[in-house]
């Protein structure tokens, strides 16, 4: 697990799959950094942590999900 503070990854609506998750690891982080392939639910409450890394996705001030 990580303990450094990491800055949150903002994300607009249209970086959302399907009923509104992101995936961890994202395909920009280094390929030593993988670990198991894990799906975070942002659209319900706006942000979410990953639990193997503790990288933290939230949704830009405003953004809408449609379906939500």
């Amino acid at each position: 697990m990580s303990t450094t503070t990491q800055t949150p990854i903002e994300l607009t609506a249209a970086d959302l799959q399907g009923p509104g998750v992101v995936f961890c690891p994202n395909p920009k982080m280094p390929l030593w950094s993988n670990h198991p392939r894990v799906f975070l639910d942002v659209a319900t409450t706006g942000s979410a942590k990953c639990p193997y890394c503790g990288t933290e996705y939230v949704l830009k001030a405003g953004e809408k999900v449609h379906g939500h």
